[in-house]
């Protein structure tokens, strides 16, 4: 699931989508959480063990997510609401456009189209850690002792990278910075795995939702650009 922040509606475009037209290949956790973990490497145990620490084991029970995604930059300010059921695939979102309402599983229109791209995005911003488990065709590596990018502390570091084709944005990286109890505190972003970083957060406010920990607030190093969740409300069988 990897489109980092549109910016045309969001700001800071971080990303491109090579295949519009194309479902991302990229899970957004629509209740396959139970797919098989077996014979797993020692680097996908480990994204397992940090998916489980903020509630994986939980996803089979939810029925509904609500939630704003918020970005501010400087004193501009964007969001876009939305309502997602990830048993049976139904996606509304509400922004400054209005409302768009569509389901996954279907044949999708270009408004749709570029709803679930915005959806694809959001939805990975509120649970990547949570893609660790679900997307099988990532590359996952473990690095024992890293520096944390913005508080220079020392943590572990898992890598989640993309193959190069399929989904709206192949090939990006993700680097995840945890600690002792497998909860991230700082990410990277790296657009088509290139050395560079595209972008670097902080994992802050954590809050608990029926089982599904969420870090609510991400602020880049100089505090200036802060991407945050509001109205995050998770229904539960």
């Amino acid at each position: 699931m990897k489109y980092i922040i549109t910016t045309a509606a969001l700001m800071l475009t971080l990303l491109s989508c090579k295949n519009e037209n194309k479902p991302d290949s990229v899970s957004v956790g629509d209740n396959d959480m139970a797919q098989t973990t077996e014979d797993l490497s020692p680097a996908q145990e480990k994204g397992k063990e940090i998916a489980m620490a903020s509630g994986a084991d939980k996803w089979d029970t939810v029925n509904e997510i609500q939630f704003t995604f918020n970005v501010d930059r400087g004193e501009s300010h964007s969001e876009r609401s939305w309502v997602w059921n990830p048993k049976t695939h139904d996606v509304k979102m509400t922004g400054d456009e209005g409302t768009v309402s569509y389901n996954r599983d279907k044949e999708m229109d270009s408004t749709a189209t570029d709803a679930d791209k915005a959806f694809i995005n959001d939805a990975y911003w509120l649970m990547p850690q949570m893609h660790l488990l679900w997307d099988k065709d990532a590359t996952i590596t473990v690095q024992d002792t890293a520096t944390a990018p913005i508080s220079n502390e020392k943590m572990k570091k898992i890598t989640l990278t993309y193959p190069d084709q399929g989904g709206y944005t192949p090939g990006d990286a993700y680097d995840f910075f945890y600690g002792d109890d497998n909860m991230i505190k700082e990410w990277i972003y790296r657009k088509g795995n290139a050395s560079e970083f595209s972008m670097v957060t902080t994992w802050d406010d954590y809050k608990d939702y029926n089982g599904i920990d969420i870090a609510t607030m991400h602020s880049s190093k100089d505090g200036k650009t802060k991407l945050y969740f509001t109205n995050i409300d998770v229904k539960t069988e």
